[in-house]
Formats: C-alpha cells, structure tokens, sequence
C-alpha cells in the first residue's frame, strides 16, 4: 500500500508545477494591451478581456496567419488594417505586434459603437467580439431573426439560438469563438477579481 502511494505521490508531483503554469500566459504585449484598451475604451476599462482575444486568435503569436490572410496577434485582415491606417497613420505595418495590437483594439471600438444599444459590458462585449469574427451584416441579421421570434435581440444567447438561421454563416465557430474569449478571460483574471 505504502508503495503505491509512493508511486501515486512522484507521479503527481512533477505535474504539479504544469497545473500551476497551464494559466500563466506571456505578458511581453501587456503594456500595449494596457495602453491601447485606456486610448479606445477609456480609463478602467478591463484590457485583459482584448488579450484574452488576442490568445483565441493567434494564442499571442505575432507573425501568425491564418488561412483567409488575416494577420499577427489580433488575426487583422490586410484590408481593416488599412481602413484603420488610414485615421491612424501612426500604426505604421499589420506585423508589428504593437501596431496590431492598437488596430485590433482600435476595430473593436468601431464595432462596440454599432451595438451601442445593449444592456451590459459583458453582453456589448459578446455582439463586439461576434462582428469582429463574423462581421456586423450577420450578427445584426441574426438580431432581426431574434426579434422576429420574439426574443431579445439584445441578449447574445438569443442570437446563439437563432444562428443557425442565418444563411451562409459559420456561425458555430462565431459562437465558439466568443466563448473562448470568455473562458481565457477568466483565466487571466486574478481569483478575486472573478
């Protein structure tokens, strides 16, 4: 008995410093994620919730691509870099972590203004990060099929439950990707924070 314990207690043992670093992630971008959620979305305003979207899109890997061409930490397309450029010439190239960093933040206040009518933060978050992976066409459609069913359009869970309505939309990986971020923000917050 005494031997199995033994064996039980070294086999847990080196994985209990892995349990530990699973939620610690790179805080080298940190004070760009501070500096540009302050600029957009003013004092106080949680930054960690745009890292946390930065993880679900690139895992904080700068040079990343994905297969439709989107770019770098924020998963920007060539072309919303440019729209956003063109008001903000200082965020000189899509590649550097910084300026993609304060573009992404930068389109997701564009898009936190289209949905300026929800209840909550946490609800206005969840319409701002579904257009910025969907695009607004789709997540305001899937608002007018929520009404038309008489649900709250207001409330992200009825646009969830009406998605699947929406013509040409993938709209479980929408879905999936607005959990993620809610699920890597609360890893990022401290315990008593949550």
């Amino acid at each position: 008995m005494k031997l199995i314990l033994l064996v039980v207690a070294a086999w847990l043992l080196p994985t209990a410093p892995l349990i530990a670093q699973r939620h610690t992630f790179p805080t080298q971008y940190d004070d760009h994620f501070r500096k540009y959620t302050k600029r957009y979305f003013g004092v106080g305003f949680d930054w960690k919730v745009f890292k946390a979207q930065a993880l679900a899109e690139s895992n904080l890997t700068p040079d990343v691509s994905s297969r439709v061409g989107a770019f770098g930490l924020m998963q920007l397309m060539p072309s919303t870099f440019q729209e956003i450029q063109t008001k903000n010439p200082e965020f000189e190239r899509i590649d550097d972590p910084q300026w993609n960093i304060a573009a992404g933040i930068c389109y997701n206040r564009k898009l936190w203004l289209k949905f300026s009518d929800q209840n909550s933060t946490g609800e206005h978050l969840h319409f701002t990060f579904g257009s910025y992976n969907a695009g607004p066409t789709r997540i305001f459609k899937a608002q007018t099929v929520a009404d038309e069913d008489s649900l709250d359009s207001h409330v992200w869970q009825n646009v969830a439950v009406v998605a699947p309505k929406i013509p040409n939309w993938r709209y479980r990986e929408t879905l999936t990707y607005v959990q993620k971020i809610d699920s890597l923000h609360s890893l990022l917050l401290d315990p008593k924070e949550r």
